[in-house]
């Protein structure tokens, strides 16, 4: 947006004359004397008009100044004052709604941007900043609207173009969303978010191989962008291509070693690859940094439980339920972990937990019927595995025969 600049004009230098004619001097002071007496008088005659504006600008000169610095609380209360002696300032209005919204102040923010589109209907970076604002708002259709209406007056404006992009992604609507990084791209080619946020709406479309190309794109212009090595190694284990998703990650993390989404992301690619001692020393690493996932400590315990040390899957879910105590799946898992020790009835209750929170999962229900069998209720067995058929679950053939075969039906 355009800084206005005070504007000040020097007077001329005026020299000095001497002169020893007393008449002459007289003559000189009197036309000093009319020269300010008319000075005096133009100055009084001056519209206030003039002054108020000077005033404003002085305010709003500022307001800039603490905005600069980020004192925005100061530079609020310099812009108002400026509003106050110019309301006709759109430009007050607007840094004044870019102040709100560096302080999170969405709605002020909004109304100040609306303001300015009412003094100046062809203010784009008002109608960009208004997208911007009810974006954060969760306010999609508005901003997109916005940004469209800043696209009319400056249509090469890439980071609109990106931004109304973002949204469309957002609202699921991403060939609309591709097709403005494109036009963003187009006008930027050396801007890697553009790349990297297309990539991640290919990814969204499920075309892992146009979403690998982006990335590797922006990486090219940007190496030390780390969700992009993120997101293409999501891209890399979609496609089941693991070492490459793991060399991705392992990248991620040298450069931002405190994301503890990325060492999560690494060990599922290491469960996924059979190297399950890796993969529990990823989760680890990501329950240090962030101890209140409980999707971490649910991770590891289902790695536990496929190494077969049920103790320690169970301290894992005990944890995860803690942080989450309607989390069926540790329930379930849980459930299935002390039906492999033995212990059905501890099983039964953390199935019957699960099937509470969540009375449409299938595969509840066959544990449940499985841990019914184990202890010989053979009645109770029979009426969960009819409700898993029921739900669609496809209940394994040699199970069913030895059901059959045990209670005589």
């Amino acid at each position: 947006m355009k800084r206005w600049k005070n504007q000040f004009s020097s007077f001329p230098n005026i020299p000095f004359f001497h002169y020893s004619s007393i008449p002459v001097v007289l003559f000189l002071f009197t036309l000093l004397f009319l020269f300010s007496l008319a000075c005096t008088q133009q100055e009084q005659s001056k519209p206030k008009e003039q002054s108020k504006s000077e005033n404003a600008e002085s305010y709003y000169t500022r307001g800039n100044d603490y905005y600069n610095k980020a004192q925005y609380d100061q530079a609020i209360s310099e812009y108002s004052k400026a509003i106050e002696t110019n309301p006709r300032h759109a430009n007050a209005y607007t840094t004044r709604g870019n102040a709100y919204g560096q302080k999170g102040l969405d709605d002020q923010a909004i109304s100040d941007y609306s303001n300015t589109l009412e003094i100046n209907p062809n203010h784009a970076e008002a109608y960009f900043n208004r997208g911007i604002a009810y974006g954060r708002k969760g306010r999609f259709d508005q901003a997109i609207s916005d940004y469209s209406k800043s696209l009319e007056i400056n249509p090469k404006d890439a980071e609109a173009y990106s931004s109304r992009g973002f949204a469309y992604g957002i609202k699921g609507q991403y060939d609309l969303a591709i097709s403005d990084f494109n036009k963003a791209i187009e006008i930027n080619p050396g801007d890697a978010s553009l790349y990297y946020n297309r990539g991640n709406v290919y990814s969204k479309k499920g075309q892992y191989d146009q979403a690998i190309s982006d990335y590797t794109k922006a990486l090219e212009i940007n190496p030390k962008h780390a969700e992009a090595y993120y997101n293409r190694g999501f891209a890399y284990g979609k496609k089941g291509q693991y070492d490459l998703a793991i060399s991705d990650y392992t990248k991620a993390v040298e450069i931002n070693p405190r994301d503890p989404g990325i060492y999560t992301n690494r060990g599922i690619a290491y469960v996924r690859k059979g190297q399950y001692d890796l993969a529990i020393s990823d989760f680890g690493k990501a329950a240090e940094i962030n101890p209140r996932d409980g999707l971490t400590y649910y991770n590891r315990g289902n790695v536990y439980g496929k190494k077969g040390q049920y103790d320690q899957a169970i301290s894992d879910y005990n944890k995860a339920l803690e942080i989450n105590p309607k989390h069926t799946e540790a329930y379930h898992s849980r459930g299935s972990a002390y039906d492999r020790k033995g212990q059905y009835d501890l099983a039964i209750s953390d199935f019957n937990k699960a099937i509470e929170i969540n009375p449409r999962h299938a595969g509840i229900y066959y544990s449940r019927g499985r841990a019914y069998y184990l202890k010989k209720e053979y009645d109770k067995s029979w009426e969960d595995i009819k409700k898993a058929q029921a739900l669609g679950y496809k209940i394994p053939a040699e199970f069913l025969e030895a059901l059959r075969r045990a209670s005589g039906k």
